[in-house]
């Protein structure tokens, strides 16, 4: 059993062949399949699969592109992502809520209930939850042309 510390998901785990984790130590979940795939090549990729209670997220040494020993920070993550976004040629601003609310959106899109969104983001109200669908913010170009001016 391997535990990987990160700054967000402080506990991951194998439970029958199949990896889990936990979001500081509260409600656990199995990783989806592509998740999974990801997390191993990472682990691969960098070359800690024997430091079991390592860092998944390391900062690079000043300069290289050599991984440090030292964990990234929550903002080192987001300047991360910030960069990669921009990389990736997106011009609005994202960031770790970006992601938490395209998986809510795309798994109430997929027919996933509310109720169990809220479980897995691991909110005590829905309504919280809800502010994270983003199902509702498409509106077709079809549509804004009604408007006649």
């Amino acid at each position: 059993m391997y535990r990987y510390y990160l700054w967000v998901v402080d506990l991951v785990h194998e439970i029958e062949h199949k990896l889990w984790f936990a979001f500081f130590h509260k409600a656990r979940m199995p990783c989806h399949h592509n998740f999974e795939n990801y997390l191993e090549a990472c682990i691969e990729g960098a070359g800690i699969g024997a430091d079991a209670k390592g860092y998944l997220f390391h900062t690079s040494r000043a300069g290289t592109t050599q991984l440090s020993d030292n964990p990234m920070a929550q903002q080192d993550v987001c300047r991360m992502i910030r960069r990669r976004a921009i990389e990736a040629g997106l011009r609005t601003k994202c960031g770790c809520h970006s992601f938490r609310a395209t998986g809510i959106t795309e798994y109430l899109r997929n027919g996933g209930k509310l109720e169990v969104a809220q479980q897995m983001a691991n909110h005590e109200s829905a309504r919280t939850t809800g502010l994270y669908d983003r199902r509702n913010d498409q509106v077709s170009l079809d549509e804004v042309e009604r408007i006649l001016i």
